[in-house]
This record gives structure tokens, C-alpha cells and sequence, in this order.
């Protein structure tokens, strides 16, 4: 059954081009779909426009398909999720309709698909939050070289390195709760893009289905398909990078050039040809999933940057860039999750020979502190470097207790928990 149908049927090739994969997709929206229409038929019936004998028998028969779309056991045999759930309910199937369009229940339904699925994401960004905390104080005074450039730099510590990427995720919670606000306005009403003149309660709609406020321009309403979802994968794709640079690091450090941290055997994968290989493979591949990841929101635009306002049927394709990115960054979550507790680090490495140059500035810091001028004490050092006489002649403790101050994991803890609440 096709919801447009007006007594003629298309040929076999449009049918199958322009339907694509709406069927496999729609099934991610079925549940938030139905939530929609249980919101609009109460609208319906409250505004007289469905009787209450019919909304009696519709109400039951929605959430009987809701339970079976949370549960994963509808199925689309028609041309979309709205023309099954309207062929599913029978003859009365036929009133849900009013006032809408398949442009603003599209609207609808993505956007409650995405606050469900940030919701989720929250979870796991919090545990992940947590375990570069908890790895942050364990490691606090374990050092280890900072590079610039790929050379040696400075001294930093484990602590200072793990709590670094808590304080991304900060940043990045800060993206997502501006993706969680953009897509707290409610569309449904707007119908094609252009209101309806049936006498709907778009701010009841609107409670019911939890949303902050309304889309108020119907035409923006529209507008906003593409640009709501490029937001959000805006948003995810800064999660992504934090993600990503991270599996880059570990990548890098577990290198035998390096040898910062240390994977469990369990953890790695081998080579089919060379038997000493342990390869962080699950490292690489959440690189590779993160670079994708930071590609979408170019992908979405792509799409939709040259569009005109009002609907245009480019925006179905969004669908296959856009539904699928949220399980593939909880995925990538989930194995940094449990990845992480298992990372072990090296303890004494700045003990060797290779980063004494490392403590160059501290040695600078040293001669300052003793009344040498800052571009003499520099100076010094550089050409006992230049000479290969240069010797740190400070403690690792002094140079700790520098890195320590910097950590500032109680300012990290609070502002997460703060931007956390504001959702």
C-alpha cells in the first residue's frame, strides 16, 4: 500500500529506486514513529477531529505495535514505517493521517530516534568519563615524556596524559547538548512545510512527546531536516576525534620504539606470517571507524547545501549516512570501555638516558630560580646540549609535583557533572 496513492501505480523500477532502503531503515524508527502517532491521535481526538470510540480502539492497537517495535518484531511489508502502521490499524488506519505529512512524521520521528540515542550515549561517555578519572589519579605520579613536533619535549606524567581526555569529553558533552537542544523543538504540525488548516494543538503534541518547545515557521521546520542532522553528527564527530586521537596515541605507545603502555595478550591480535606480532588492532580499527565518523556531517552537507527551502526527496538519502552513525560510535565506546582498565604503563621512564634532554626547561627553571637571567639560563643549557654535557641536576619529585598541579581532576569532575545536568 502506498499512503499517496490515487488510483495509479508507478512502474516497478521508480518504485524500487525511490523506496531505496527505507524499509531496513524505517525499522530504527518504527517505535518513535508509533510514539508520534499516539501523540497525534490524543491531539486529534482532544481538538474533535477523532471521535473517542475511535480513538478508544486505536490507542490499544498502537502501543500493542509499539511493544512489538520495541522489542524488534514489526516488520515493513509496504512502502514505509507510515503506510505499514496505517495499513496495520485497518480501516481507521485511515483518520491518523490528518493534519500531517510524511515530511514533518519523518521530522518527528528522527528527531525522537536522536534524543533516545544521545540519552544512550550519555551513559557510556559518563563510564568512559569516569575510567580516565579513575586512570588519571591512579598514574598521577607515574611520569612520562612529552613530545612536540615528535621530539622529546618535556616531562608529563600518565595522569596528565589520561586526564587530558577526560577533559575532551567535557568539550565534547558541551557539543552534544547543543545537538540535544536543536532537536528539542517539535515539528509535527508543520505538515509538508506549510501548516495545515485543520485546527491542531501543535503545543500538545508537543508535551506529549517531551519535547522543549515548538518548531514555530512551518517552513523552517522543514528546513531543518539535514541541518538538524548535520549538527548532531557535528556533535558525535567531536566525540569521534576525541576517541580516535586517543586509539592514535595507544597505537603509538605500545610500538616497541616507544613502549609508554602495554596491551594484555587477550587484547591484541596476531600476524599470520611473523609469530612475535601482537598488534593493537582494536586500537587501529577505532581510529578507522573514528576518522568515518568525522566525515559525516561533510557527507550530510553535501547533500543538502544546495537544496531550496521546502522538501525535496534528496533528503531520504540522509537516512543511510545518518541512522546508522549512533551504533557505530557506541560501538566504539563500548570496546574503549572495556579496553581501558586493562592499559598498563611503563613506571620508569624517565629514568633512561634517551629523556634527559626532557628536563631541559626544568634545568633552565633551576639556574632562573638561582638569580640567572632567563635568556642566559637558556642559553647555558642549549650549548650543554649542543655539547653533550648537559645533566639534569633537579629531582623527578620536583618535576612531578609540577605536572600534578596542572592535573586539576576535581575542576574536570565538576564542570563534567555540570554540563552533564543541563540535559
Amino acid at each position: 500500500m502506498k499512503i499517496w496513492d490515487k488510483g495509479f501505480d508507478n512502474a516497478p523500477e521508480v518504485d524500487a529506486f525511490t523506496v531505496g532502503k527505507d524499509r531496513e531503515l524505517d525499522l530504527l524508527l518504527a517505535p518513535y514513529d508509533i510514539e508520534g502517532t499516539l501523540a497525534h491521535i490524543t491531539m486529534l481526538k482532544e481538538v474533535g477531529l477523532l471521535a473517542p470510540e475511535e480513538y478508544d480502539q486505536l490507542k490499544p492497537a498502537l502501543e500493542k505495535l509499539h511493544q512489538e517495535a520495541r522489542e524488534g518484531r514489526f516488520e515493513i511489508h509496504g512502502e514505509d514505517v507510515h503506510s505499514e502502521v496505517e495499513a496495520r490499524l485497518g480501516p481507521l488506519g485511515k483518520k491518523v493521517h490528518t493534519g500531517r505529512s510524511r515530511n514533518d512524521q519523518v521530522a518527528v520521528d528522527i528527531k525522537l530516534f536522536t534524543r533516545a540515542r544521545i540519552n544512550r550515549t550519555l551513559e557510556k561517555v559518563s563510564r568512559l568519563f569516569d575510567l580516565f578519572i579513575e586512570r588519571a589519579d591512579e598514574l598521577k605520579d607515574v611520569l612520562m615524556p612529552g613530545y612536540t613536533h615528535m621530539q622529546v619535549a618535556m616531562p608529563s606524567s600518565f595522569g596528565l596524559w589520561f586526564g587530558a581526555y577526560a577533559e575532551s569529553l567535557c568539550d565534547d558533552l558541551v557539543q552534544l547538548k547543543a545537538a540535544w537542544d536543536v532537536n528539542g523543538r517539535n515539528p509535527l504540525g508543520s505538515a509538508a512545510g506549510y501548516g495545515s488548516s485543520a485546527p491542531l494543538n501543535r503545543k500538545r503534541t508537543t508535551n506529549l512527546l517531551g519535547f522543549e518547545s515548538l518548531a514555530y515557521n512551518s517552513i523552517y521546520a522543514q528546513m531543518g531536516r539535514g541541518r538538524c542532522e548535520r549538527m548532531v553528527a557535528f556533535a558525535y564527530a567531536c566525540l569521534a576525534e576525541t576517541v580516535g586521537k586517543f586509539a592514535t596515541d595507544c597505537c603509538l605507545f605500545t610500538s616497541q620504539n616507544f613502549g609508554f603502555i602495554h596491551l594484555p595478550d587477550a587484547y591484541t591480535t596476531g600476524s599470520s606470517i611473523m609469530p612475535q606480532k601482537k598488534n593493537p588492532d582494536v586500537f587501529e580499527l577505532l581510529r578507522a571507524h573514528c576518522n568515518r565518523l568525522q566525515g559525516i556531517p561533510n557527507d550530510i552537507r553535501l547533500i543538502t547545501g544546495n537544496l531550496p527551502s521546502g522538501y525535496a526527496r534528496d533528503m531520504q538519502l540522509l537516512k543511510e549516512l545518518y541512522l546508522p552513525l549512533f551504533d557505530e560510535m557506541d560501538s566504539c565506546l563500548d570496546i574503549l570501555i572495556f579496553a581501558l582498565p586493562g592499559i598498563t604503563v611503563t613506571k620508569d621512564l624517565m629514568s633512561r638516558p634517551l629523556y634527559e634532554t626532557a628536563f631541559c626547561v626544568e634545568e633552565v627553571n633551576r639556574l632562573v630560580a638561582a638569580g640567572v637571567p632567563f635568556r642566559d639560563a637558556y642559553k647555558q643549557v642549549g650549548q650543554a646540549v649542543q655539547n653533550g654535557t648537559f645533566h639534569y641536576k633537579g629531582t623527578l619529585k620536583h618535576t612531578h609535583e609540577g605536572s600534578v598541579n596542572n592535573l586539576c581532576l576535581e575542576q574536570i569532575r565538576q564542570r563534567f557533572s555540570s554540563v552533564l545536568g543541563s540535559f
